[in-house]
């Protein structure tokens, strides 16, 4: 099998819009640098637009679009996966479809990978144009509060613009978890990675695919899967309302023996509140790590592939693909009738 020199892969969720001016721009930049021997894989993550035909008029037209069309809406993480799962070039670009990662930055990625004998060259943002105050902020808030609380350390300001080299990626495929937070996975298994900055541009088309809701779950996400401190945070709040329950005992035993008690149930009652308010807390966060391990214990394929367009030469490790079985096994024919 010919491995191509690069694979540039791109989860896509309704991004119709995009389409074309990023196959144009991304096929432009691959040329740039390693002429025809790259591969574009484009990930339908069950997108509601015309998304997938799209992807299947680009593949007709051009024989290194390999389109890649998931059974359901994965989530964009798990749709990466399965096209880093199913790519094969020697050195992978990862990239989003809204075209705010400019592809042409690819030579100058790759100058500094070789430059720096790296294995990964992950792209820090220096300007993020078309995002409000608020995306910012909240943004800039997450990445260091990230750093603060993982046990791996996750360069900040950093997205899923990267370039890796295949030994780089075949480590990142050999962890199976459930719950992916692509960045803080490849931080984890090391190997040498420098930054590249870069001044992130507004987005070419449509809206954002990550409101609040689904950033606030991410960002659960990544802080439960590369950090037992939320653990740690309930035993030292229940540490901390033992003592807290100590004095308050004694306060009330002064006050039942000099008579100053006072009469009512508001006191009470905000005690009894508060305690029970900090109880489900503590429980949240011990059910959400339980969660996890349950779901882990499934063992699911990461990703269901319902349909392909184009030259997939990558095996299905992670998830299951038509015509193969969990874990690139070729599937058993039907026994039916």
């Amino acid at each position: 099998m010919h491995r191509p020199a690069l694979s540039i892969v791109i989860p896509c969720y309704n991004e119709a819009a995009c389409l074309d001016a990023l196959h144009a721009r991304v096929s432009a930049a691959a040329r740039s640098v390693v002429g025809d021997d790259h591969e574009i894989v484009l990930v339908n993550d069950g997108s509601r637009d015309e998304s997938w035909a799209v992807m299947q008029r680009l593949s007709a037209a051009d024989p290194r679009v390999v389109a890649i069309n998931l059974s359901r809406n994965h989530g964009h993480q798990l749709a990466l996966t399965a096209g880093l799962d199913l790519c094969s070039g020697e050195q992978i670009l990862i990239i989003d479809a809204d075209l705010q990662d400019p592809p042409e930055l690819l030579g100058e990625m790759r100058a500094t990978m070789e430059r720096e004998g790296a294995d990964v060259v992950y792209a820090v943002r220096r300007k993020r144009e078309g995002e409000t105050f608020f995306k910012k902020l909240t943004a800039a808030a997450f990445y260091r509060f990230l750093d603060r609380v993982t046990d791996t350390p996750i360069p900040l300001d950093t997205g899923d613009f990267r370039l890796m080299s295949r030994r780089a990626l075949d480590a990142l495929l050999s962890l199976p978890e459930q719950a992916r937070f692509i960045r803080g996975m490849v931080a984890w298994v090391g190997f040498r990675q420098v930054p590249f900055v870069y001044d992130r541009h507004e987005r070419h088309a449509g809206e954002t695919k990550y409101p609040l809701s689904k950033m606030l779950r991410f960002a659960f996400d990544a802080v439960t899967g590369f950090s037992t401190a939320p653990l740690r945070w309930a035993s030292h709040i229940g540490i901390a309302l033992f003592f807290l329950s100590f004095l308050l005992l004694i306060y009330i035993g002064i006050g039942f023996f000099t008579g100053s008690a006072v009469q009512g149930w508001t006191s009470t009652m905000l005690v009894t509140v508060f305690l029970g308010a900090v109880q489900m807390l503590v429980l949240g966060m011990i059910g959400e790590y339980l969660g996890r391990l349950y779901v882990e214990s499934k063992r699911r394929p990461l990703y269901l592939v319902a349909d392909v367009a184009g030259p997939v030469q990558g095996r299905a490790t992670l998830g299951y693909r038509a015509g193969q079985g969990p874990m690139g096994e070729p599937a058993e024919p039907s026994r039916a009738g």
